[in-house]
């Protein structure tokens, strides 16, 4: 296997026994493993074939015992991996692939939603208490807009993006747009790539809000301490990126990604 990719994630990060809490919470015996088959010499990967034919799993995680999601706390994992995804950025990101496949498999084998009403509480939690978040660490106030935008692209009530998750993620993002928040790359950084994941679908589920945060960001190539080059390039090929339908034009891809390579 050569070097993990971005989307990879070296599950040895966690404690043993943690491993083994989300090992049990993933398993389920005909889950399409999107996230069960997260363990491959170490590296947390996503594999598209069914639990029970997938060859990177060895006998012995393919027992039958312990595979039903409810043998396990469910509220205790989404906490795990929330105070996770706040801690790693790179976890953050993928985070919602792994929460989605709980969600699944609990449903599957129990029927029921522990792990879903777990997740969604917590992010609440920390949704209320995000001013004081971002004041004791940028990093995990960033993190958690990451993750809380993975959990909106993927989890869906009747294949639809969560309504509950709307304003949330909305009020997320117009705080990175505040003058305060674009003096920092990394804030502008996480508010333009969420943008690029999440939204278009943000906009089709209410427009008005998408059209009020374009204002702000627009609003902030006046502020008077100035933005950053960097901040001024990623903040100007989202507008574009917006304007052109949610995608990326060949020439507007030549433009800002040979910019932000020199």
């Amino acid at each position: 296997m050569g070097e993990p990719s971005r989307e990879e994630y070296k599950i040895q990060s966690f404690d043993a026994e943690t491993q083994q809490l989300l090992k049990t919470a993933l398993k389920a015996p005909s889950l399409e493993c999107t996230a069960a088959c997260f363990e491959t010499d170490g590296e947390y990967s996503v594999c598209q074939r069914s639990y029970s034919n997938c060859p990177r799993l060895m006998p012995s995680r393919c027992n039958t015992q312990d595979r039903n999601p409810g043998a396990v706390d469910l509220e205790k994992v989404a906490n795990v991996i929330v105070d996770h995804s706040l801690q790693d950025c790179v976890f953050s990101k993928e985070a919602g692939r792994m929460c989605y496949a709980i969600i699944q498999a609990e449903s599957k084998q129990a029927g029921q939603s522990v792990f879903r009403r777990g997740l969604l509480n917590r992010l609440q939690q920390e949704y209320q208490a995000r001013e004081q978040l971002r004041a004791r660490s940028l990093q995990g106030w960033v993190c958690y807009v990451t993750f809380i935008c993975n959990i909106f692209d993927y989890l869906r009530v009747n294949n639809m993006p969560m309504m509950a998750l709307v304003n949330p993620v909305y009020d997320c993002l117009f705080r990175l747009a505040q003058p305060d928040s674009l003096s920092k790359e990394e804030e502008v950084d996480c508010l333009v790539l969420q943008l690029h994941r999440v939204g278009e679908q943000l906009e089709k589920m209410n427009g008005q809000r998408m059209d009020e945060l374009f204002v702000l960001i627009r609003d902030g190539f006046l502020l008077p301490t100035g933005l950053s080059s960097l901040a001024q390039l990623l903040l100007l090929e989202i507008v574009e990126f917006r304007a052109a339908g949610w995608k990326t034009t060949p020439a507007a891809h030549k433009y800002y990604y040979s910019e932000v390579s020199d």
